[in-house]
């Protein structure tokens, strides 16, 4: 699915190429072992301590003894809350917009009269998003948010959060509108009475996502008419979940100022589409990262789930899977991370922002998509690509997504190679020089000894004689090691 762009975004890449399939990568967020989870099914788990409030756009959360919590998932970096249509706490996580300052709630005009479109909108306040601070986003007519930098017209693969992705099309009713509104501590994405494009008898649906500056993602669902299960995948994916991913950019060497980029998506969260209905809604903590850790003591040192790495070149916490993993790897990072000793004392006086919890393995799922980008710069493309534009582009490993080797690492293994064989043909000339020498003594009146024996240079005066017949002859003599004799070359 390709989505239009509104013509004011700054650099739009037009060639995206999608991996036509998707690798499993298994990896262990803590070095301990705990019971193995597909990330796609739920499992149940302890409830965590509760975020900052929403005092300003929602009501205070009153959690009494009529909640029910009817799903608490872990998904490594959200636990995620569903909660039915019958829960109060499902009715205050929704935020009614029309009660909302009437200048601060906007309404996009041209993703609510287009299908299939996107458009940027800034926020007043930094969103952390998997741990990274995000201070624009992309909304789509499709019923998601876009969070990745790279902007590409295949924005359903990954990086989203989507509380409803679906061919939704708020052009085919005048009652579909696209709005949202910021407080500067909360934004609100609410997607208001639109139809699908491909089965508007379906009904309307009205939905909304909030994203708040602690970090917590609610979903509110307020009109579902039908089972979200039956909506139709075939002109448009079908989600409901949060995706990220990180960018690597190739240079390639035969076409000067090109460079391929491709998007490794190390996380998903995938929610139960049997939950969301009229009235539910679902609320998405988030998890500490390595991310947080400022300093090395306490990233290497950090029980949070991850395998935290301090890399001294960037001054920077990872588990090696973020939005910066091209740095990380250029920077040599994963080997400097394999000591996990830090140069000065280890300070453990920092605690991370979040709760603690213990958490459980999944299988991390990566999708790769491969764009390209030349000197010149792109236009919004007027057709869409033909199936001849779409190529199988996997650049991963058994041991996780492969990034391709760093130039320095390139550098490295080739001084390595080129030192190890320069060393091989100096031994192999040494030994073909002891081979001959010892031969040369041993034999003596050899081709090859009488042939270095009449080039060296003489350290015997020139002697003259004279024959019976007169003619004078010049002779040069040298001796010939300890034995009697000599050998003389005569000139007539």
């Amino acid at each position: 699915v390709f989505y239009e762009v509104v013509q004011s975004f700054p650099r739009v890449e037009e060639n995206v190429l999608m991996a036509s399939h998707v690798s499993s990568h298994r990896w262990r967020r803590h070095s301990e072992s705990f019971k193995s989870v597909d990330t796609n099914r739920a499992s149940m788990g302890q409830d965590s301590a509760e975020p900052g409030g929403f005092t300003d756009l929602l009501l205070e959360e009153g959690h009494g003894n009529a909640t029910q919590i009817e799903e608490d998932t872990d998904h490594n970096y959200y636990t995620s809350r569903t909660y039915g249509p019958y829960d109060s706490t499902s009715r205050d996580l929704w935020v009614n917009i029309d009660q909302m300052e009437k200048d601060k709630v906007k309404i996009h005009g041209i993703l609510s009269n287009t299908h299939r479109q996107a458009a940027r909108v800034n926020l007043s306040f930094d969103f952390p998003f998997y741990g990274h601070f995000l201070r624009e986003i992309t909304v789509a007519t499709g019923g998601f948010i876009y969070t990745g930098e790279v902007v590409h017209r295949m924005l359903t693969a990954t990086q989203y959060i989507a509380p409803l992705m679906a061919n939704f099309d708020p052009s085919v009713s005048r009652n579909s509108t696209v709005r949202y509104f910021d407080n500067g501590t909360a934004l609100v994405v609410q997607w208001d009475h639109v139809h699908l494009q491909d089965n508007y008898n379906l009904g309307s649906f009205t939905f909304q996502a909030t994203l708040l500056n602690d970090g917590r993602i609610i979903f509110g669902y307020k009109e579902i008419p039908v089972a979200v299960t039956q909506i139709s995948s075939t002109n448009h994916p079908v989600k409901v979940g949060l995706s990220d991913a990180f960018v690597v950019v190739h240079r390639i060497q035969q076409i000067p100022n090109v460079r391929r980029r491709t998007i490794y998506e190390y996380h998903r969260v995938e929610l139960q589409m049997s939950k969301i209905t009229n009235l539910s809604a679902v609320e998405m903590i988030p998890l500490p990262t390595c991310l947080q850790f400022t300093s090395c003591g306490p990233c290497v040192t950090a029980q949070i789930g991850f395998n935290c790495s301090w890399c001294s070149k960037l001054q920077r916490c990872s588990s090696g899977f973020d939005r910066h993993r091209q740095d990380w790897v250029d920077s040599g990072c994963p080997e400097e991370s394999k000591d996990k000793i830090c140069e000065k004392n280890i300070d453990t006086t920092e605690t991370p922002p979040y709760s603690i919890t213990t958490l459980l393995p999944t299988t991390t799922k990566f999708r790769v998509l491969t764009t390209t980008r030349g000197s010149t710069t792109s236009h919004l493309p007027t057709s869409l690509p033909t199936e001849d534009d779409t190529k199988i582009a996997l650049h991963l490993k058994d041991n996780g997504a492969s990034t391709d080797d760093s130039a320095a690492e390139k550098k490295g293994g080739t001084l390595h190679a080129g030192l190890i064989v320069g060393i091989l043909v100096l031994v192999l000339i040494v030994a073909a020089a002891i081979l001959v020498t010892v031969y040369m003594y041993h034999h003596p009146t050899s081709a090859a000894s009488l042939f270095f024996i009449e080039r060296r240079p003489s350290r015997w005066p020139a002697m003259k004689f004279r024959r019976g017949s007169g003619h004078p002859a010049y002779a040069e003599v040298e001796p010939v090691g300890e034995k009697e004799g000599f050998i003389v070359s005569e000139q007539c």
